[in-house]
């Protein structure tokens, strides 16, 4: 339930919150609460999925690409998701989300999420600690029906910049991950 309501909280903040370019980094803030943690006292790890999920509405809202989504009968879904964690965040710690499109497949859009906190030597200049970073590919569905293409999602949108890349290794990842199609072609490993 808890989540819900950080979802609402955030919801608002984001109408709020510095407006971005359609590719800017989005940074959202947060505070892990006593809800979040689990029996060895840091963030849960399914935690930090919901979190991710919030910082990217966030990053859609204030980047003016929801409004246009909105007004097309569009909505995201994640395809496949992947997080690799460096350092635990406790109860009661402040950490940003940064969050990025890195760019576009055949299918799909690429976004980069980032779990940092400020490093704390005084002599860092604002330089960050990643704790966790997680990627997800993403598609658009239509309340209609149907998928979303990427030529329709970028000619909304508007022009890709040139060094938008999506590295080969997520590529790979997200080929070898993929479901598929039907029930039938997928071999059981429990049989």
């Amino acid at each position: 339930m808890h989540m819900f309501f950080r979802t609402l909280l955030h919801s608002l903040l984001s109408r709020f919150g510095t407006r971005l370019g359609h590719y800017d980094v989005a940074r959202t803030r947060f505070i892990t609460l006593p809800t979040d943690q689990d029996i060895l006292r840091h963030m849960n790890n399914g935690v930090y999925l919901s979190i991710m999920d919030i910082a990217r509405f966030d990053m859609l809202h204030r980047t003016g690409i929801w409004a246009i989504f909105q007004a097309k009968g569009w909505y995201p879904v994640v395809v496949s998701e992947t997080i690799s964690f460096r350092k635990s965040l406790t109860l009661g710690q402040r950490f940003t989300v940064e969050s990025r499109i890195l760019g576009f497949d055949e299918k799909a859009v690429y976004v980069e999420q980032r779990f940092v906190r400020p490093v704390a030597d005084a002599d860092a200049g604002g330089a960050v600690e990643v704790y966790a970073r997680g990627f997800i590919r993403g598609r658009f569905l239509k309340r209609t029906g149907g998928v979303v293409t990427i030529d329709e999602l970028i000619d909304a949108v508007g022009a890709v910049p040139d060094d938008l890349t999506v590295p080969s290794w997520l590529l790979d990842w997200s080929a070898d991950v993929a479901m598929p199609a039907t029930r039938a072609a997928a071999p059981s490993i429990w049989e």
